[in-house]
């Protein structure tokens, strides 16, 4: 399956499904990287694992649906199937919803539907929650909602800063982020109404119970 990589940042999520892309037994490839900042690291991440990478600034754009319209051309000249956010900052027309709408997956670092929006780590550490997490999930246009693929919990440690819950969390995403585009590609995953269903999965038996001194 080609997948299109939409980013903005640095990468690291956008690495995970690279370095997972790299085994010859992965059933998807990146066709193609596109970012609306020039210069963006993740680009140079792109063009090292020999992969398409594009800028489409969108500040080249009148409006959010004209700028959604182009990328829309780039994931479909490259022959995509399956559009992957990773750190991308900008919130996406209803149209572009649509238009990929169940082959359009974000990563979140919350339990959604906890949490949405930014600042999220700072904002679980203020709550005194004690287990934080991500969520890979299908995008819909409301932000951060969609039928959930798969979450990992991570629990808060006594004196994390946000920052250093911030990080526990990103390992997870490394891990869940490839699995997610894994169990799509090979056609294990499937939405009934707005839940979805992973042939072969299986839930942990036990319970997690974290408290702190």
């Amino acid at each position: 399956m080609k997948i299109a990589i939409l980013v903005s940042g640095r990468g690291s999520n956008m690495q995970a499904i690279l370095d997972a892309c790299a085994d010859p037994s992965f059933p998807a490839e990146v066709a193609v990287v596109i970012s609306n900042i020039a210069g963006a690291p993740a680009l140079d991440r792109a063009v090292e694992a020999g992969v398409a990478a594009v800028t489409i600034a969108h500040k080249d754009f009148s409006d959010r649906v004209s700028f959604d319209q182009r990328v829309t051309e780039e994931i479909k000249a490259a022959g995509c199937e399956l559009v992957v956010l990773a750190g991308f900052m900008r919130l996406l027309s209803e149209e572009f919803c649509e238009t990929w709408r169940d082959r359009l997956i974000n990563i979140h670092p919350s339990l959604l539907p906890s949490f949405k929006g930014l600042d999220v780590h700072a904002r679980m550490i203020a709550a005194g929650v004690r287990f934080g997490g991500c969520t890979v999930h299908y995008v819909r246009h409301e932000m951060d909602t969609g039928p959930i693929i798969v979450q990992a919990a991570v629990p808060v440690h006594p004196g994390d800063d946000a920052d250093a819950l911030a990080q526990r969390i990103l390992e997870q995403e490394h891990v869940i982020y490839p699995l997610a585009v894994k169990w799509i590609a090979e056609g294990r995953v499937r939405i009934s109404g707005e839940t979805v269903k992973v042939s072969g999965a299986h839930a942990p038996e036990n319970a997690l119970i974290n408290f702190q001194d």
